[in-house]
């Protein structure tokens, strides 16, 4: 069973590992078969390998900045949900994301689904 430590240890380490360059450790956060969906309706990323090649892809590196708050929203069993605000500075873009996310008993995630809303843009 999940529990609200385990959710916000994971969120900030999530966030950590965001902002540290390479991604040796996302294995540290995910489990080596976890699926990372980037909307509902996008397919999974499934994999750590995969994972990380996402990962490369999207973030801008390490001196990216922006700013993130998490609120855990419910926690049940293995499940959590979390309202994530993120705003990046450079641009102003603003976010508002839910996440769900699956957590096994050592706090990794097994599966993290995100539903990403912004100012005047839809979620795809």
């Amino acid at each position: 069973m999940t529990h609200r430590t385990q959710v916000e240890t994971w969120v900030r380490d999530y966030e950590r590992l965001w902002r540290t360059a390479g991604t040796d450790d996302l294995a540290q956060i995910f489990t080596a078969d976890a699926t990372y969906k980037t909307s509902p309706w996008a397919p999974p990323v499934v994999g750590l390998a995969a994972l990380a090649e996402f990962w490369d892809a999207e973030r801008d590196g390490p001196d990216e900045e922006f700013t993130l708050t998490a609120q855990i929203i419910a926690v049940d069993g293995p499940t959590a949900v979390v309202r994530v605000n993120v705003e990046y500075l450079e641009t102003g873009d603003r976010w508002r994301d839910l996440w769900i996310l699956e957590l096994d008993d050592h706090g990794l995630c097994s599966a993290f689904e995100e539903w990403p809303f912004a100012p005047g843009r839809h979620a795809q």
